[in-house]
């Protein structure tokens, strides 16, 4: 497995002094989040101020981008990283594109995707080799593309794209045509094992490809002291309410208190959501161990055949924790 390391929200201004720690304590790649702030502008720094990290989305809202707008981007910082960069994509879910972002969403989400992506490709092919742009889909339709518009050839053309999922159709397709899956924290083992693992491998196998071909990275929920498990615990009642997240529930068994949680996510009572998180679901949804020095041990142990990248979902501080840090990289 190879360690990675999630950069937090902040200002861009301090994007260069955290991507240079992450490098010096040696992490294999330095992921941004799109919740706060865009996911794409700190990787221009990134990769300005770092030589040999790779780098990549976890993930950018990809249904309220144009393909257009995300080929641009990701051909401009595959350049500037020389080849770093990794793009990673997530649809979100239906009330955040339509109500956050104001776009429209799908009638199908894995059929729009693959789209997406086949149209960006197709981009990036015209751009490196001077084909006619002809991309002809449901969703989307690209023929135009004059020289005053074409960014021209790079040095690093091959951009692996993740797409992030919970459920089997996203998984399947991230089998079938991307490079990597992101895995969300909210996931266990078993449900890695026996549901989307399974799901990446007929995806392949569509396309002539095994599991191992496919780069699985999960952020992992963990927790080393009754205070981390407490907080461990309330996110995972904000997650366990969430329609997207009930099949990890259910194929558990806990369909029912993903029903109790989203009742009470409706009426604002989120103070009473942990309580209905059991130290049973703790114990399948993080990873415990008895101090931060055993923490590895713990993660291999669960994760190792299983996943392909792994970074914990405590974000990165430089200044903070760093022996640890250094630790847990040398490890992996």
């Amino acid at each position: 497995m190879e360690f990675d390391a999630v950069l937090p929200p902040m200002h861009l201004k301090n994007v260069p002094a955290v991507a240079q720690a992450a490098e010096e304590i040696g992490f294999d790649a330095l992921w941004t989040t799109e919740t706060q702030h865009d996911g794409f502008l700190p990787h221009a720094l990134i990769a300005e101020h770092t030589k040999k990290m790779k780098m990549g989305t976890a993930v950018a809202i990809s249904f309220a981008r144009s393909p257009g707008d995300i080929a641009y981007t990701a051909w401009d910082l595959a350049a500037q990283s020389e080849g770093r960069f990794i793009l990673g994509l997530g649809t979100q879910v239906k009330g955040h594109i339509t109500k956050r972002f104001g776009m429209p969403w799908p009638d199908s989400v894995v059929g729009k995707l693959r789209e997406q992506i086949g149209a960006i490709r197709a981009l990036w092919q015209t751009w490196q080799t001077g084909e006619k742009l002809r991309y002809n889909g449901d969703y989307y339709k690209l023929r135009l593309m004059t020289p005053f518009f074409n960014p021209g050839k790079i040095d690093f053309p091959e951009i692996p794209i993740y797409i992030a999922g919970v459920n089997t159709g996203l998984a399947r397709l991230a089998g079938e045509i991307c490079d990597g899956f992101h895995a969300h924290p909210f996931n266990s083992p078993r449900y890695l094992s026996e549901v989307l693992n399974p799901a990446i491998e007929e995806g392949a196998s569509k396309s002539g490809r095994s599991r191992a071909d496919i780069s699985v990275s999960l952020s992992a929920f963990v927790a080393t002291s009754p205070e981390e498990a407490n907080q461990a615990r309330m996110t995972i009642s904000f997650y366990a309410s969430t329609p997207s997240y009930k099949r990890v529930m259910e194929h558990h068994g806990w369909g029912e208190t993903a029903e109790k949680l989203r009742g009470f996510a409706a009426k604002g009572e989120w103070a009473e959501m942990p309580m209905l998180i059991t130290d049973e679901m703790l114990a399948e949804l993080v990873t415990y161990a008895d101090s931060l020095a055993g923490l590895p041990a713990a993660l291999h142990e669960r994760y190792e055949g299983v996943v392909d990248r792994i970074t914990i979902y405590t974000p990165f501080v430089p200044g903070e924790k760093d022996d640890f840090w250094r630790e847990m990289v040398k490890a992996f």
